[in-house]
């Protein structure tokens, strides 16, 4: 399974078989200065109706879009309701926890994921293999949050998101989130393989190069 950044929230998660997963496609726009998405999905997640996290407009091909759980090309989605903000939604609304298994990995991209998680939450996500996590504050958790969530789901692998970047600088550095842990590796390139032996044993923390970042 390879899972790969192109920006934002947006990633794709390609299966062995060929099978292409795309979570929340963005939209560009005058503060939002990301290159346009040209790819093709077979399924794309979407956590919010937000401009930045739901332009299914721009996927190629004739994708299934999901806001809800279902099971598609053999693989199982489960969504677990969450919100936007502190405040139960009051703020910037809901958000949709997505948990699926690609090749006997279990992944959760927890969207724009704006509080910590309560038990009933914890015990639907369940267990966790790679954990992809917004780190960027402002309009989610933020580095301290984030970091607080990691631990109540304790993934092998830590994959951050939503963080400013050369095309979104209204959001924390990644750096705020990484500050006085260790286990990680700063990569050079948008995407990872990952197969069930090689997932390791103590968390890993990976920082993919984001494939769409404009200067």
């Amino acid at each position: 399974m390879k899972v790969r950044f192109l920006g934002h929230s947006c990633f794709v998660i390609t299966s062995n078989t060929g099978t292409k997963i795309m979570t929340d496609p963005y939209n560009t726009g005058e503060e939002f200065k990301l290159s346009e998405i040209k790819e093709s999905a077979d399924i794309v997640t979407v956590s919010h109706d937000h401009p930045d996290h739901n332009n299914t407009a721009a996927i190629q091909g004739n994708p299934r879009v999901l806001k809800g759980s279902a099971k598609l090309n053999r693989i199982e989605f489960m969504v677990v309701q969450s919100y936007h903000d502190e405040a139960g939604g009051k703020e910037r609304g809901g958000n949709l926890i997505f948990t699926f298994e690609v090749d006997g990995i279990k992944i959760c991209h927890l969207g724009d994921l704006g509080h910590q998680l309560d038990d009933s939450q914890l015990s639907v996500i369940g267990k966790v293999d790679i954990l992809i996590v917004p780190v960027g504050g402002g309009f989610t958790i933020d580095g301290a949050g984030a970091t607080e969530v990691c631990k109540q789901i304790n993934p092998k692998v830590i994959i951050p998101m939503h963080y400013k970047t050369a095309g979104l600088p209204f959001l924390a550095d990644v750096q705020e989130f990484l500050n006085g842990k260790d286990n990680v590796t700063l990569s050079a390139v948008s995407e990872v393989e990952f197969t069930q032996e090689s997932l390791p044993v103590k968390s890993q923390i990976i920082v993919l190069k984001p494939q769409l970042i404009t200067d």
